[in-house]
């Protein structure tokens, strides 16, 4: 029996050859990109000199972290966790509605033109984006303001200069350019609900809502904590191009557009940011490994099976 078992094992190996040997570029990258940039992660305790290296900079413990905490940490920290906690629940909340809408249209080349509408803005770069919302907010040649505020009869709003708009703004331009993505998630795990459980919902009398409530939804739950996990470990990172670009850094706007990733840019723009800068992506990278753990394990202690790992 133990030498079939090895003889089963030598053949699945051979038979495996080929898919390994597909993986062995993307481990390379993976290695390259990832793993070995991790070594540079000692310039976050080092006061960076280019002439002596990485290596040969002289150590300053934790003053860039230091510097970090002291500077507009308050205000970095708040935006990046706050937009992020929004964008989650936004994302989630429209997402699966809009999914649930379009796995509703019975052509289905209807519906291949609404995945494809939803999902267009994902890849769109955000540089377009930015020039989209320009054209929109622009004092003088906007188009809310001309087309919509001025008939209208009410002043022109200077958007780039008004703080107060911006939460709003940043929360509708990402939810318009991400949701297609997890929306297209959602619409695959609709697909693969067995439709006899609608079929016999309807023979009970069951309303479209109530089949929403007690069998969709149910069946998304594992998809839901999937990317909800996912976009916790990124809860202290932000999209460079949506809070630099999109706001035009505007230093009026810097108390509601200002993040951990700004931080960073506008660091490595100064005299020794570089230092500064390790220590803000340094940071990152812990508080996201923690969070995804602790909420991993969370999920673990109430469902095994929709954990990560």
């Amino acid at each position: 029996m133990e030498e079939r078992k090895k003889h089963n094992q030598k053949i699945l190996i051979k038979k495996c050859i080929p898919l390994y040997l597909m993986m062995v570029p993307g481990i390379i990258y993976l290695f390259i990109n990832n793993y070995i940039p991790m070594a540079g992660s000692v310039i976050a305790f080092k006061k960076y000199n280019v002439r002596d290296g990485i290596f040969g900079s002289a150590w300053c413990g934790f003053s860039n972290f230091t510097y970090l905490f002291k500077s507009d940490a308050g205000i970095i920290l708040r935006n990046t966790f706050f937009y992020n906690v929004a964008f989650i629940i936004v994302n989630l909340v429209m997402g699966v509605a809009v999914a649930i809408m379009i796995s509703d249209v019975k052509r289905q080349g209807a519906r291949k033109i609404y995945q494809s509408a939803v999902l267009f803005p994902f890849l769109v770069s955000m540089v377009i984006v930015s020039y989209i919302v320009f054209a929109l907010l622009s004092v003088e040649n906007g188009m809310i303001n001309n087309s919509i505020l001025k008939p209208m009869g009410a002043e022109p709003v200077g958007w780039y200069s008004e703080p107060k708009y911006w939460p709003f703004i940043i929360v509708i331009v990402q939810m318009w350019k991400s949701l297609g993505y997890g929306c297209l998630l959602y619409i695959a795990a609709i697909a693969g609900i067995d439709k006899s459980m609608y079929e016999a919902a309807e023979l009970d009398g069951a309303s479209k809502w109530q089949q929403i409530c007690f069998i969709t939804l149910p069946n998304l739950v594992p998809t839901m904590i999937t990317l909800i996990l996912l976009q916790v470990g990124k809860i202290f990172y932000s999209d460079f191009g949506l809070f630099y670009q999109v706001p035009q850094n505007s230093g009026a706007l810097f108390d509601v557009t200002n993040t951990i990733d700004t931080y960073v840019y506008r660091a490595m723009m100064s005299a020794g940011g570089i230092g500064r800068s390790s220590a803000a992506c340094l940071f990152q990278s812990v508080v996201g490994f923690t969070l995804v753990m602790v909420s991993n394990l969370i999920v673990r202690r109430f469902s095994k099976e929709n954990a990560i790992f």
